[in-house]
């Protein structure tokens, strides 16, 4: 069955506090987001890559390309003003509607072998699978009047990506219109009718988004 990576890369740097969007920050020398493309080449040389950036980044991305001499073949689309409008946009790209189809974010560079096999495989068994892990912290529900009350961390989960479907199913899927309520690709697949399944996930497959996650990212990066 055919297998598909849509890697969605649309962040700025406001909360890194960079001019840099931060999927260009380096990482050990290397662009985030190269590290996120090479992991996706590293699961298997026969998926077909799709990243997607903001048109008004595409010529910077070049420019690192060149200047890395990086040449793994993937295709480009332009992203759309929504991350929603992102994903379709790299669907669209898409000849058919035969195969699967993993949705992942471009800064989350420290993604596993067994994570992105694992999520073709449930996906493959039974149409959906999204990354997640348990919550490590007690967590509280607070109110709009302030007023707050203990939760029961065990029942919930922290999303992550690769979220890997059938491409039928996502083709379906994204064929409505953009809502509030759509925070990843699996709200969209539900909202569509559409079963959703976990898989684990990894506490190392950290998206970078602040200072903090860009240290740690380099230290797991590190790791043999």
């Amino acid at each position: 069955m055919q297998e598909y990576a849509i890697i969605v890369a649309g962040g700025s740097g406001n909360r890194m506090k960079s001019e840099i969007p931060k999927q260009f920050l380096r990482i050990n020398g290397l662009p985030i987001l190269m590290h996120t493309i090479n992991a996706f080449r590293k699961y298997s040389e026969a998926i077909n890559i799709i990243l997607v950036l903001p048109s008004n980044q595409i010529a910077f991305w070049t420019q690192l390309c060149e200047e890395h001499l990086f040449s793994i073949t993937y295709t480009l689309v332009a992203g759309g003003d929504s991350r929603f409008a992102s994903v379709k946009n790299g669907l669209q790209s898409i000849q058919g509607n035969g195969g699967l189809v993993a949705v992942h974010d471009g800064v989350r560079p420290v993604i596993s072998n067994e994570i992105i096999a694992a999520s073709f495989t449930k996906a493959a068994e039974q149409g959906s699978a999204v990354t997640s892990v348990p919550l490590k912290d007690s967590i509280r529900k607070v109110e709009a009047n302030g007023e707050n009350a203990a939760m029961d961390r065990s029942v919930f989960q922290l999303i992550q990506t690769p979220q890997t479907f059938r491409l039928d199913w996502m083709q379906k899927a994204f064929e409505t219109g953009y809502s509030d309520q759509f925070t990843d690709c699996a709200s969209v697949l539900e909202a569509a009718g559409f079963p959703i399944h976990l898989i684990p996930g990894s506490y190392e497959n950290i998206k970078v988004t602040t200072p903090e996650d860009l240290r740690w990212a380099e230290i797991y990066l590190q790791k043999p």
